[in-house]
């Protein structure tokens, strides 16, 4: 017989005065990482893979203290990491995670309910349900309208496709194709992939000069692909593409869904939460034509990793691509205001992701968050218009949203692509050298391109101030040592 454990001597069983002195002894430290954010470097890189890391662990041994686990998680393992929730991250897009939103998962991990069956747990998966019915609103979605919070915008756009599949093609799919620009998130290719396309059959469309999806190459693709007996059904368009912040023509794209029965998805997970501003609006105009969409919370609402949506134009669709009855679970809901959640989505078990969204919703209104997206909409325009003005700088892609991209190009034909590509690798080095800013960079039409993604929310007009002139400090320095 298993020697007994007693409630009253039970470690995993931490009545409330214990509870409250281990999370003392966290938030201590999550106080001093919060104070000193300002201070810290935006990243903290290594020159090689065993460069100040810590190394890989044998299994658990005897237990420790509370105080030491934490201390050694807090001077060992955070570094070397690049730090998104600094204002100089202006690199890839951004997150930031707002505390309130971990105050949110505190509470969630501790009741841990189960909420993907409503009748389980039915006012917390009212409140999933009203959190997903606050985001159709946003993007002006019927109230036929559904969906539900994923872990990101990978598996939303995996989802999305599978839904559209199950949609419009049923079991017999091998002549389908899919349809994005080359500027497509690789997270479209793989959920084309994962949801069981072949990969020659997801188009890669060539863009335009502002890096939109090519409408007439488009169009003469798809002709094309239905004169040898393929499928078109489905196009993948973005609101804010990661490598340029482009938003592709997306009422053009929905016309022709409409004339062509084909499905249209927008990847909007950077971009779509700038719908809450008038620019944002305006810039988006007509998302709302399309027949699924994802968001990333945890990009444009600023709330931590892993916390995507997807959001559906008509939730039938979802419940017919999703739903296996099994024997051991409860009877689930016909009622459309009684959403069992394992009934829409892959998931059968997850945690309460909703909590982090709702409650700094309910602190804080659409206003706020608006006014910090206003913000970034202003900072991007004020660092855009001075690198523009510097010399030797050529703008590769205007803002549209929050982001744009440029290079050094010092105007001589004496520069090879390939020289011009290492130029700018040195350029960029140099310009997040004192780690107080980190921009990233990306290659397009094989030009390696340097980018500006402003989206934390702690991010504010003195942080770029300082990195647009780090960026005209590094050009002479830079152009020197090429010569």
């Amino acid at each position: 017989m298993p020697k007994p454990i007693s409630s009253d001597h039970s470690p995993l069983e931490l009545c409330g005065d214990e509870f409250r002195k281990h999370v003392e002894i966290v938030v201590s430290r999550l106080m001093k990482h919060l104070d000193t954010l300002p201070d810290q470097d935006a990243w903290a890189p290594h020159s090689n893979p065993t460069d100040a890391v810590a190394a890989r662990e044998a299994g658990p041994g005897e237990p420790d203290t509370i105080n030491n686990v934490i201390d050694r998680f807090f001077s060992e393992r955070l570094q070397p990491s690049y730090n998104p929730a600094s204002g100089g991250y202006m690199a890839y897009v951004p997150g930031g995670g707002i505390p309130h939103a971990a105050i949110a998962d505190l509470i969630a991990g501790i009741i841990n309910k189960y909420v993907t069956v409503w009748s389980v747990a039915p006012g917390l998966a009212n409140m999933e349900a009203d959190v997903v019915h606050w985001l159709c609103q946003l993007v002006n979605f019927p109230e036929t309208a559904g969906g539900y919070l994923t872990t990101g915008g990978s598996m939303a756009n995996w989802s999305a496709v599978v839904t559209a599949r199950r949609t419009m093609l049923g079991d017999d799919f091998s002549n389908a194709t899919i349809y994005t620009s080359n500027q497509t998130h690789h997270s479209i290719q793989k959920a084309a992939v994962l949801a069981g396309f072949p990969e020659k059959h997801v188009r890669l469309i060539a863009s335009d000069s502002n890096h939109r999806i090519d409408i007439a190459a488009l169009t003469n693709k798809i002709a094309a692909d239905r004169d040898v007996g393929l499928r078109p059904f489905l196009i993948a368009a973005h609101a804010g593409t990661t490598n340029t912040g482009a938003i592709d023509p997306l009422k053009m794209l929905a016309e022709i869904c409409s004339r062509q029965n084909l499905w249209l998805h927008i990847d909007a997970a950077y971009g779509g939460f700038f719908c809450l501003t008038k620019r944002g609006r305006q810039a988006l105009e007509s998302i709302e034509l399309a027949d699924s969409i994802t968001l990333d919370p945890h990009k444009g609402l600023f709330l931590p990793y892993g916390t995507g949506c997807l959001l559906i134009r008509d939730r039938q669709a979802l419940r017919n691509a999703h739903l296996l009855d099994a024997n051991y679970l409860p009877p689930l809901q016909n009622d459309t205001q009684r959403v069992d959640f394992c009934a829409i989505s892959p998931e059968l078990s997850r945690d309460f992701r909703a909590l982090r969204i709702w409650l700094p919703l309910k602190l804080f209104g659409w206003d706020t968050f608006m006014a910090y997206l206003d913000e970034k909409l202003d900072l991007c325009q004020f660092a855009f218009r001075a690198i523009s003005e510097m010399q030797h700088i050529e703008i590769i892609s205007a803002p549209q949203l929050s982001t744009f991209a440029f290079r050094l190009n010092p105007d001589t034909d004496s520069l090879s692509t390939e020289q011009l590509n290492q130029l700018n690798e040195r350029f960029l080095k140099l310009i997040n050298h004192s780690r107080r800013f980190f921009l990233s960079s990306t290659t397009i039409d094989g030009q390696l391109v340097i980018r500006i993604c402003i989206l934390c929310f702690r991010t504010h007009l003195n942080q770029v101030q300082d990195c647009v002139e780090q960026v005209r400090d590094a050009i002479t320095p830079t152009l020197e040592s090429s010569l």
